[in-house]
């Protein structure tokens, strides 16, 4: 099967390279990636793919789907294609969806020998409230046994832990009055916020290191010589674990409530529809591809990064079994992601050479799970036994 996957690599590497391209040239922001859908849709039926777009109501996401009808595992790929606004694809998207489609095609190659079905998804805006929730809400992830995709960094490593994140917004209502005439009839929204913040700011020795806690003042006022009678602004909190992040939450609310009462003031909670559960990578299934990746092409892949941050995977990460590894595109220069050389290191021989063995190790991580079930069963028993 080795073999196969490889050889199908390498018939379909040059499409991959153009697929990336395409997308890199024309970048589409999120719920906006309308031609980097219309490839990837495209590529996938060529290659025997029933693909159903406008997939849970998302226009520019799809389903594709190939069925061996045999028994067996079903294995989930995840294909992103968003850009970044005004930088483009310095996040690596246009590579990132390329390697997935092309470990979906080469997974394709064997699977009518192995028994089950691979599905890849394309999911738009990982950068911006992620379909990867959506579809997660709507059951769309339900039938999966496991999940993967590797992303684009600057050298390969095991996935750092994703965390999970919840806005707090909220505004302070107050009475505005002449501040140097008549001080002693307003009441102050701008004192609460500030006060709100510092006590966010002293709750920081309290929470654990691991969780991160940060804002910005959305309006303070009009005029100085005005007591503010508005003020808000905007934070979102992150911690590796959803259960721990709830409770932080409340805590940074309270230091709001906290500053109403001081002040004489009222406050608001203006929370945005946006949460990020903290994603888990499974690290059995994670190892399987490090050794992959080492025994197909002696690439070594390195232990988790201390930075951090958080995606749109985390819910899926808790329906099945599901991996996130890092694939290096640039290790000499080493840019960081979200930056122009990052952006344009996604279009050199190198970074192309890496996403060719990365939709292969991926390819054979599926064949190992899937045709050992005794594998299976310890990536299923890290799975229930993860923190939440």
């Amino acid at each position: 099967m080795k073999e196969i996957i490889l050889k199908t690599i390498e018939e379909v590497g040059v499409e991959l390279d153009e697929l990336s391209r395409k997308i890199y040239e024309k970048p589409e922001t999120a719920y906006e990636e309308v031609i980097a859908c219309k490839l990837h849709a495209e590529f996938l039926e060529k290659y025997g793919f029933l693909v159903e777009r406008n997939f849970c109501g998302i226009e520019t996401g799809f389903k594709a789907e190939y069925d061996s009808g045999k028994p067996g595992l079903t294995v989930g790929i995840m294909a992103e294609y968003d850009a970044l606004p005004g930088i483009g694809h310095g996040c690596g998207h246009n590579i990132l969806g390329a390697t997935s489609s092309g470990a979906g095609i080469a997974l394709k190659s064997v699977i009518n020998e192995i028994g089950g079905k691979v599905i890849v998804y394309g999911t738009p805006a990982e950068e911006n409230n992620g379909a990867k929730m959506a579809y997660a809400r709507k059951g769309a992830f339900d039938e999966l046994d496991f999940a993967m995709m590797a992303h684009p960094n600057a050298t390969y490593n095991k996935c750092s832990p994703m965390l999970a994140l919840g806005p707090v917004s909220f505004e302070f209502h107050g009475k505005p009055s002449h501040a140097s005439a008549a001080p002693e009839e307003g009441r102050n929204a701008l004192d609460a916020l500030i006060l709100a913040m510092c006590g966010i700011n002293a709750l920081r020795q309290q929470m654990k290191s691991s969780s991160r806690v940060h804002g910005i003042v959305v309006k303070g006022g009009e005029a100085t010589n005005v007591i503010p009678d508005y003020a808000s602004a905007q934070f979102v909190v992150r911690s590796l674990t959803k259960t721990y992040n709830e409770d932080l939450r409340e805590r940074v609310r309270n230091c709001a409530r906290g500053a109403a009462l001081q002040t004489g003031t009222e406050v608001k909670f203006t929370d945005p529809d946006i949460y990020l559960d903290n994603m888990i990578s499974n690290r059995t299934m994670e190892q399987v591809f490090c050794d992959k990746m080492e025994e197909l092409f002696d690439i070594k892949v390195g232990e988790p990064s201390e930075q951090t941050g958080s995606n749109d995977a985390g819910l899926l990460s808790k329906i099945c079994p599901f991996m996130h590894p890092m694939f290096g595109i640039c290790p000499e220069k080493k840019f960081a992601a979200h930056t122009e050389g990052f952006r344009d290191a996604t279009m050199t021989d190198y970074a192309k050479e890496q996403m060719r063995n990365t939709a292969a190790g991926l390819a054979m991580t599926a064949v190992e799970v899937m045709t050992d079930p005794k594998l299976f069963a310890k990536m299923k028993a890290e799975f229930e036994s993860a923190e939440q």
